[in-house]
């Protein structure tokens, strides 16, 4: 499955889902206004309802949806985690409507037609008919997509070659995203010994010189490469000889697993992938664009959290001693050095003994600190930053000098992420918890590579809209 086809399934699934909410609406009104008053399906529509009045309801539905990852397929859950977010999201999407209705009773026409006086006349029960409808078209609907895309028989079925590490690795991501459409049916090895051999559930099928074989035998769709060391390992005869009979997709293991997962793996990545495997020219138009849109939605948002700027600022100082803004040194693109701005939240001492990890419960963190770490209001001067042209709203978080020059030596191809700005958020901030060690800061670079290879302007405003969603929900540090 292409990053395009991602983009499909989720625009596909936000569609459907739409249709699935107007339906329960429409029906809900109709049943409710046909069984009194006679009304016809177009007078439901056109004159006493109105697909204006619809789509407001749809909006804070599809939005509740959202927030709750309903749209999320890159995250696997289980199908009772599926069906209780569904629950969820269906219950507060209407207990929003509700509150709504009850706060502005003018809205209480959203469920209402005007009458043959011109009387408007709120049709009772309508809601609740409508959230049962929704739940039960949602479920039905979701029931079915789940089915489909995990059911055996119509998975696109993948042989992998190679029994090391990132074989193992590769086949443990792809059978935890079942609902992906992808099935492993085996690995292929160079040692006769190890057939039969069980891998993570699936298990040694055969041995290279089979491999021609094996394709025909077990139908295979796609031929997965993750050999650990292809430096006379590589099939090369037999892999050439289905890719010009045609008998299955041949990929490299990083491919896939970059699809499955939204990350690159560092353990797999080679130089030559990175060389060869293009999408990272950007022309000038589309980086004066980003950076047009950076400018302006930087420009926008100091004006309108300004008088948020002045209560932190307040906040601040009642609590501790020492100035208001923290001023430090970061790692920017191209190995430029900036000093970063933010909002001050730990203790004027903190670093007294030098440079250390942010902790997520940092005990040098202020009260103060705590909240606005929390709310990522400490984060708003970097709007400066952005002005600058030191930083982007999207992009790999810029770390310290004292930290990068550690990393560098530890964890392979670290210096590539910064090829771009640094950002505000990013891809890796969305997808992974707090980090505050060199572990987490090699997770975190396989987000950060991804992002870079497949950075556009759909894929930061998606970010963006992730990152809101864990401002709201209080997840992250």
């Amino acid at each position: 499955m292409a990053k395009r086809d991602i983009w499909v399934r989720t625009f596909t699934l936000f569609a459907v889902e739409s249709g699935l909410v107007i339906s329960a609406v429409l029906l809900s009104l109709y049943w409710r206004l046909h069984s009194e008053f006679g009304t016809t399906f177009g007078e439901v529509v056109s004159s006493s309802w109105g697909i204006v009045k619809v789509l407001i309801i749809t909006f804070v539905c599809q939005f509740i949806f959202y927030l709750f990852g309903l749209y999320d397929i890159s995250t696997a859950r289980s199908r009772r985690d599926l069906f209780a977010s569904i629950v969820q999201a269906v219950a507060v999407a209407w207990i929003v409507l509700g509150l709504i209705f009850l706060l502005i009773p003018q809205t209480q026409m959203l469920f209402g037609y005007s009458d043959r006086a011109g009387e408007p006349t709120y049709v009772e029960n309508a809601p609740i008919t409508a959230m049962v409808m929704t739940l039960f078209f949602m479920i039905c609907w979701r029931v079915v997509i789940h089915w489909l895309l995990s059911h055996p028989a119509l998975s696109e079925r993948i042989l992998i070659v190679g029994t090391g590490a990132s074989a193992v690795e590769l086949a443990r991501e792809v059978l935890s995203r079942r609902d992906l459409g992808y099935r492993v049916v085996g690995f292929v090895s160079e040692d006769k010994a190890e057939v039969g051999r069980s891998l993570f559930n699936p298990s040694v099928v055969g041995v290279v010189e089979q491999l021609n074989e094996i394709v025909e035998r077990e139908r295979v769709d796609r031929v997965v490469v993750a050999l650990s060391d292809r430096r006379g390992h590589l099939p090369v005869d037999q892999l050439l000889q289905l890719r010009l009979q045609g008998s299955a997709v041949i990929e490299e293991g990083t491919s896939l697993y970059e699809r499955v997962t939204g990350r690159i793996s560092v353990e797999m990545l080679r130089p030559s992938w990175i060389i060869f495997s293009g999408g990272s020219k950007r022309s000038r138009i589309w980086l004066s664009v980003r950076r047009g849109l950076n400018v302006l939605f930087a420009v926008i948002g100091l004006v309108l959290s300004f008088p948020l700027w002045i209560l932190t600022a307040l906040a601040i100082k009642l609590e501790s001693p020492g100035p208001v803004f923290y001023r430090q040194e970061r790692v920017g693109k191209n190995g430029r050095i900036f000093t970063i701005i933010k909002f001050r939240s730990m203790r004027q001492d903190a670093e007294k003994s030098g440079p250390v990890w942010a902790a997520k419960e940092d005990d040098r963190t202020t009260r103060v600190g705590r909240f606005i770490r929390k709310v990522r209001i400490d984060e708003l001067p970097q709007f400066i930053n952005i002005l600058k042209g030191e930083m982007a709203f999207v992009g790999p978080r810029p770390e310290r000098p004292f930290f990068v020059e550690q990393l560098n030596d530890l964890i392979p191809f670290y210096s590539q992420r910064h090829l771009v700005e640094p950002g505000v958020t990013g891809w890796a901030q969305v997808r992974y918890d707090y980090g505050a060690s060199v572990e987490d800061a090699l997770q975190k670079l396989q987000y950060d590579l991804y992002y870079i290879k497949n950075a556009s302007l759909l894929f930061d405003l998606w970010i963006m809209l992730e990152s809101i969603k864990i401002i709201l929900f209080g997840r992250g540090r």
